[in-house]
């Protein structure tokens, strides 16, 4: 028995002239998705990467100008490893309770006709019609000592006298998750959908509780959009800073707000600069090892 052959490639059985036709036709192919483009990655550089340089180099840099490490030498200090300790327990508590309100919310739509569903995922997103400033105003009216909670409840004789609902950390992560819930409730659903319920039935069919069928074939599927709504959220929330500067009082003190306080009290940019750097490797850290424990490449791809 003689050894196979190995087989050519599509190229190499082509006539000489064919060849490179089709060399000259990829490389006009390569030559036209540049041009197409280079207009695209040109504004991403002017509008991203310039200022992320330029205001991650103004942290290298102390007050009198002279090259140094001082400003990430300072953020040892207390005062900022309990920023960076807020911002990351709020961040995992805010993702925690969206996982817990929007995963029932969008098993419960994407089992809705299609038309139910349509008209339901708008209310979903009636949130995104209101500005963000807007909607902490109104958490602040209803969770203040005289808001609508408090009157409600000393009207029916629950409480005594008024809790501290506002100017904490609990009032800035309800503030937070009612704005960030849409960004997990949008690929959970759109995951959830374009699961098959016939495997759930024929699972049940054969000898499956609807419990175990729904934990073993249904979950597992929609974890791509699962996690594709966690790393939104919890790298959106890891920025906020709105809503814990209202609802938190000055309580609350989260990276993007001392950042802000850097820069308006003490007017230091290569600090401020400093603590920016030290967030955004924090989330490109988390987004690695998201992609090494999952593969984020598979999270947005079906």
């Amino acid at each position: 028995m003689t050894a196979p052959v190995p087989s050519e490639s599509a190229d190499t059985r082509l006539p000489g002239s064919n060849a490179a036709a089709l060399a000259a036709v990829r490389r006009d192919e390569r030559v036209l998705f540049l041009g197409l483009t280079a207009p695209a990655a040109l504004l991403i550089l002017v509008l991203v990467f310039l200022p992320v340089f330029w205001l991650s180099s103004l942290s290298l840099f102390d007050r009198a100008g002279d090259l140094s490490l001082e400003n990430y030498r300072r953020l040892g200090g207390d005062l900022y490893v309990d920023a960076f300790v807020v911002t990351v327990q709020i961040s995992a508590g805010v993702t925690a309770l969206c996982v817990l309100l929007g995963y029932p919310l969008s098993y419960w739509l994407s089992r809705r006709p299609t038309r139910t569903a349509n008209l339901l995922m708008i209310c979903v997103l009636l949130p995104f019609w209101t500005a963000v400033l807007v909607r902490t105003y109104a958490w602040l009216v209803l969770l203040q000592r005289n808001g609508l909670i408090n009157s409600t409840l000393l009207k029916l004789g629950v409480i005594d006298q008024p809790i501290q609902l506002a100017f904490n950390m609990t009032a800035s992560m309800i503030g937070m998750v009612h704005i960030m819930l849409p960004f997990l409730v949008l690929p959970l659903y759109a995951a959830m959908k374009s699961i098959d319920p016939d495997l759930v039935r024929a699972a049940i069919g054969l000898g499956s509780s609807p419990t175990g069928a729904f934990w073993r074939i249904f979950v597992p599927m929609s974890l791509p959009g699962l996690f594709a709504g966690v790393v939104l959220v919890f790298i959106l929330s890891l920025g906020f800073y709105v809503t814990p500067a209202l609802l938190g009082g000055g309580r609350v003190q989260m990276i993007a707000q001392r950042i802000e306080s850097t820069i308006t009290i003490f007017s230091n940019w290569g600090a401020a600069s400093a603590l920016g750097v030290v967030l955004l490797v924090l989330a490109l850290t988390l987004v690695g090892v998201l992609h090494r424990v999952f593969g984020l490449d598979r999270l947005f791809v079906r």
